[in-house]
């Protein structure tokens, strides 16, 4: 048996055993999982697995961790999400935003550290934590008026920079 055959049979090894093993705890704790209404978030994951299996198992084309790191977050929220009855999805929904950052800061870490790849990491990731902030944040504060903190936030930062020290008096 060839490297690439044991590989892949370990891989699906793995998959089904991870099934069975969430199998016999679903009929511990009631988890409902073979139903379609559970199921479907692996129609998601599993592709996402592959393609991360792909490049791991042969550490050939880094291009596939995208769309592998994109799908396999997507698959494990959707789980999450449908294990929880979507209960906190009114929290999560960063992770739309965050699931390319992901995809593309594995292409930079495996493909060759491009550094230009960690603009758009940058970003995504910085407005997933900054949404995902604001959400939280706006939860536990909910007593407080959103729409009063941007000016007040823009009033503060501006007596900031006018009252602070300047570098053109340190000339005089």
């Amino acid at each position: 048996m060839d490297r690439t055959s044991l590989q892949s049979k370990k891989f699906w090894g793995l998959i089904l055993l991870a099934l069975g093993i969430y199998g016999i705890l679903n009929n511990f704790f009631d988890f409902n999982f073979f139903s379609m209404s559970h199921l479907w978030p692996l129609f998601v994951l599993i592709p996402g697995l592959a393609f991360e299996y792909s490049y791991f198992s042969t550490r050939r084309a880094p291009g596939v961790l995208v769309p592998g790191g994109i799908l396999t977050t997507l698959g494990l929220l959707f789980l999450f999400e449908t294990s929880t009855h979507w209960f906190f999805s009114a929290y999560t929904w960063p992770v739309y935003i965050l699931a390319p950052a992901i995809g593309l800061f594995q292409l930079y870490l495996y493909g060759g550290r491009c550094k230009g790849l960690l603009i758009p990491v940058g970003i995504l990731t910085t407005v997933a934590v900054t949404c995902f902030s604001s959400t939280v944040l706006g939860h536990f504060f909910f007593f407080i008026n959103g729409s009063i903190v941007w000016p007040v936030a823009l009033v503060l930062i501006g007596l900031f920079i006018l009252l602070g020290k300047s570098d053109s008096t340190k000339h005089m």
